[in-house]
């Protein structure tokens, strides 16, 4: 299934929503801000040498992506080797085809899902269901935005936005319980339900947060249960793996695995790591028959191709940028119109499904830099999402999936072009400021005029305020003279 194309104005109006919604942005706040105490605490008083960690982490993934080509091929050899079965997948149909011909070859109808971003990505659940396989999710964040039909809001926990009122009354409208608002009544009530799936599956799906070279093994983190459930009490064991996973060895799992569960949770380590490394073998008691690997591509190799846009394959989805960033906290995932929101979201969608696609994501950013401060591997976001703008208006490499002359904003470049001319001389930049002290008043008395409304500042005012100026001018525009201009 290809990305469906987003109109500007689809951007604007999904944003405009999400700022309004007053209990969106309560819930995100609660939320981001524990996640970011939390992390902090524990960086502090754990890691004597976390930038070297991030160093190291950094090299690590730099080094796996150079000789990524190799190292997919000694994985398959590996994992061939121990009885999985390699499946590779160009895009998302080629994916989800043979996800669903093992289904109709094993006489599956329903499928137990672990958590998988990269199962939202190719849009599974929704191919499935066309198909009449029908594709249920087990994490509990997962299991709530199924029940209300609602896509994941941020890459590590689903259903941030969601307060555990507004879960308890999506459990007893869907699952037909008396309403609950207590943390542990409302995993009761997920457990109670998912059992019952459990007892009988026959096939179960999972990602993959690391896939190691040298052994032909993967590695599951969760803090459930439910992927290993998913994985070891099926029959048959289906894992989506974007190549961009795999690693050369156990040990630089290790450090990216202390690298992501502080950056993803502000916790040392989670509560289940399955290492995966062959099927159920002779005397064995559990685990499933067969191991069915699928190493997806979906735009990843025509990354790994582009100068500096590479770097982005590096992620191992901790999710702390979207923590950190000040957009993402005041509109939510869903604002981004795609799988992957927040700052890595910008980087990696317009590759993933094309800049003609969901190129206006990259508008929703402040350059304020906290992603790349923030990112354990040093991916530099910032710099990528401003290169990604670059190529929107035609100046950049020109070689980004989806690319081509539609894509241009003719009116955005020449904006940019007349605001770095005046930005990079003296004279007009102190006139604009200037100008702007004289008639800020008259523009904050004009701004409801429904002229000014329709205008392009009337659009940036739907959510803006215009700044006072006020004081000595003059000499604040001296002091900053040195800085600016010189």
């Amino acid at each position: 299934m290809s990305a469906v194309y987003h109109s500007d104005k689809q951007y604007h109006d999904s944003i405009i929503t999400h700022l309004g919604d007053s209990q969106l942005r309560q819930n995100l706040k609660s939320c981001m801000d524990t996640l970011k105490v939390n992390r902090k605490k524990l960086i502090a008083n754990r890691y004597y040498d976390w930038e070297g960690l991030r160093e190291l982490g950094k090299e690590i993934k730099q080094r796996a992506l150079s000789n990524l080509p190799n190292l997919l091929e000694t994985f398959e050899k590996n994992a061939q080797r121990q009885g999985i079965k390699i499946h590779w997948a160009k895009d998302s149909n080629e994916a989800n085809n043979i996800i669903y011909n093992l289904a109709k070859e094993k006489n599956v109808d329903t499928i137990l899902k672990g958590k998988s971003m990269a199962s939202e990505e190719i849009h599974l659940n929704a191919f499935l269901k066309e198909k009449g396989v029908k594709a249920v999710e087990t994490d509990l964040g997962e299991l709530i935005i199924q029940l209300i039909d609602e896509t994941p809001v941020h890459i590590v926990v689903p259903a941030i936005h969601k307060n555990r009122n507004q879960i308890g009354k999506i459990f007893e409208e869907k699952l037909k319980v008396n309403f609950t608002n207590v943390p542990e009544e409302l995993n009761s009530v997920a457990r109670t339900h998912l059992r019952k799936q459990f007892q009988s599956f026959k096939m179960g799906l999972t990602g993959v947060n690391f896939a190691i070279a040298n052994e032909g093994a993967i590695w599951l983190l969760e803090n459930e249960g439910n992927g290993r459930m998913s994985s070891t009490a099926c029959d048959i064991h289906v894992a989506i793996c974007g190549i961009e996973k795999i690693v050369e060895s156990f040990e630089d799992a290790c450090i990216l695995d202390t690298l992501l569960v502080p950056s993803a949770t502000g916790a040392p380590i989670t509560c289940y790591n399955n290492i995966i490394s062959s099927p159920r073998k002779q005397n064995e008691f559990d685990g499933p028959k067969e191991v069915h690997v699928i190493l997806l591509d979906n735009n990843r190799s025509n990354m790994l191709a582009q100068p500096h846009y590479y770097n982005a394959l590096s992620c191992i989805r901790c999710g702390t940028c979207l923590n950190h960033c000040p957009v993402y906290d005041k509109i939510g995932g869903h604002s981004y119109l795609v799988t992957y929101p927040g700052p890595i979201g910008e980087v990696i969608s317009p590759q993933i499904f094309g800049l003609n696609n969901c190129g206006y994501m990259v508008n929703l950013c402040s350059l304020c830099g906290r992603c790349s401060e923030k990112c354990p591997v040093k991916i530099p976001l910032a710099d990528l999402i401003r290169d990604l703008r670059s190529e929107r208006v035609g100046q950049g490499v020109k070689m980004v999936a989806g690319y081509n002359q539609t894509t241009r904003d003719y009116k955005e470049q020449k904006m940019m072009v007349k605001f770095s001319e005046i930005a990079t001389n003296g004279f007009k930049w102190r006139m604009i400021f200037k100008v702007l002290y004289i008639f800020s008043p008259l523009l904050q008395y004009i701004a409801p005029f429904s002229f000014i409304q329709k205008s392009l500042l009337g659009k940036w005012l739907q959510n803006h305020e215009l700044p006072v100026l006020n004081g000595n001018l003059h000499s604040k525009i001296k002091n900053l003279k040195g800085v600016i201009y010189e």
